[in-house]
């Protein structure tokens, strides 16, 4: 998400990085970018008047113009802006302070509302809460049992009417009946999941509304699909105005949204958005932060939600019982393809290359695609091992070589190379733990290279 104008900035900015003395004229030329850049993001117009008015403002002033970095200095004013534009400060969901929290999650269909609401109930099951999840879909009965298959899969309970009379069920006492529910039997958190329609109309609409007024939940959240762009940020009006909602979840960010959704509901709506969907396992949802966003956009990163990220798939033991191995020298294969499933827990290789600064360049040097499917590859060569060859590698020779490229569908020169690389690496980071005299034998190993 986002990449073609992250990259638009990094342009636009090393430009302005790179003149000595700043005026008013070639700041108004890299506003002038930047208005552009973000009409092709599909930002709202009069957002990005607002916006630009802002930043020149600012950027005018002495205090930038007679710094010592100029360029450096606007570059924060459009940072600010930014993270202005998006909410500023993190909106994190309101619980109650006596359970159970109702939470309704309202859209249309095809946005991923159905999943969307596993996902947080994945989310607050993690934290430790009890989670409820309501089919309150009557007239679309794969959307209960879509909602039904996913509480299955995350151990979490559902609530849904009887399916001989689900057709004929009133949603709004399908909902008081699964909040009855919860508060009864103690849950922590009861997630709706209403009707959605192809369109916006009134029977929806109605039908909504009336379900906030009986259950009264503590937060309405609106799933959206970002890909839509400004259509997202039109239905996201629409739906505070008839409806009124507490937040907004943006799916499917991880796709090719040109951003303008996220840089536009915030300013239009007055309601901030509160998650990210950014993939389609149920673990693939993030707390949305403007900062970050702000930092991403510019091309500087967003190195916290990286180390979140890892602290979330690594656990302490894991990451000292892996410092052991190196420093013994007695990392196996077994362990290398172990490691290569948690760095794929931590998301593609796009976006970990886009939580760090200066990803984009990195993107490009690296063409992801392409490192994607070696990581694959490596991954199929040594699950066609045995369990024996992956913890000694030195018991691996020419028939056992054929044999695991048979299995991976690659060649013996293929998996000597991933043998060879192993190795290398396993030495490389055995120096690289060994304290304090480390850095010089590294530097002594990549000599001898």
């Amino acid at each position: 998400m986002l990449d073609s104008l992250s990259e638009k900035f990094e342009n636009i900015f090393k430009k302005l990085r790179g003149t000595g003395v700043l005026t008013e004229q070639n700041i108004a030329e890299a506003l002038k970018e930047v208005r552009l850049a973000l009409l092709e993001a599909d930002v709202n117009f009069k957002i990005v008047k607002d916006f630009i008015e802002r930043v020149r403002e600012k950027a005018i002033g002495q205090e930038v113009l007679k710094s010592l970095t100029p360029g450096h200095q606007v570059v924060k004013v459009v940072w600010e802006e930014l993270r202005e534009m998006m909410g500023r400060e993190r909106a994190g969901l309101a619980l109650a302070s006596n359970p159970p929290t109702v939470v309704m999650m309202v859209g249309l269909q095809g946005a991923g509302k159905t999943t969307t609401c596993g996902k947080l109930g994945r989310y607050f099951k993690a934290q430790g809460k009890r989670v409820l999840l309501v089919a309150a879909d009557p007239r679309r009965p794969a959307a209960g049992d879509q909602l039904s298959s996913l509480g299955h899969d995350l151990e979490i309970d559902v609530h849904r009417a009887d399916q001989a009379q689900a057709a004929q069920a009133d949603v709004v006492r399908i909902c008081q009946a699964g909040v009855e529910r919860g508060r009864d039997q103690g849950y922590d958190l009861i997630v709706l999941d209403t009707g959605g329609r192809l369109h916006i109309d009134d029977e929806l609409m109605g039908e909504l509304v009336a379900v906030k007024a009986a259950v009264q939940p503590q937060e309405v959240l609106l799933v959206a699909d970002a890909m839509t762009g400004q259509d997202a940020v039109t239905m996201a009006s629409q739906f505070e105005q008839r409806i009124g909602l507490t937040g907004v979840v943006l799916t499917k960010v991880e796709g090719d949204a040109r951003g303008g959704a996220v840089l536009s509901i915030r300013a239009v709506t007055g309601k901030p958005i509160k998650f990210l969907g950014v993939g389609e396992k149920l673990d693939a949802l993030e707390l949305f932060h403007p900062d970050r966003m702000a930092s991403r956009i510019l091309g500087m990163g967003d190195v916290l939600s990286l180390i979140e990220k890892a602290q979330e798939t690594f656990t302490r033991d894991q990451m000292e019982d892996a410092q052991k191995r190196l420093a013994g020298n007695t990392l196996t294969l077994e362990d290398f393809r172990a490691q290569l499933g948690q760095v794929n827990r931590l998301g593609s290789l796009d976006q970990i290359l886009g939580m760090l600064p200066g990803g984009q360049k990195l993107k490009g040097a690296m063409e992801g695609q392409v490192a994607e499917r070696e990581m694959k590859r490596v991954a199929a060569i040594i699950d066609s091992m045995t369990l024996r060859e992956r913890r000694d590698h030195t018991i691996i020779n020419g028939n056992r070589k054929k044999r695991i490229a048979r299995g991976s569908g690659t060649n013996v020169q293929e998996v000597n190379r991933l043998i060879k690389q192993f190795l290398s690496a396993r030495k490389i980071a055995k120096v690289m733990a060994g304290g304090s005299g480390g850095r010089r034998q590294f530097a002594q190993l990549m000599r001898s290279r």
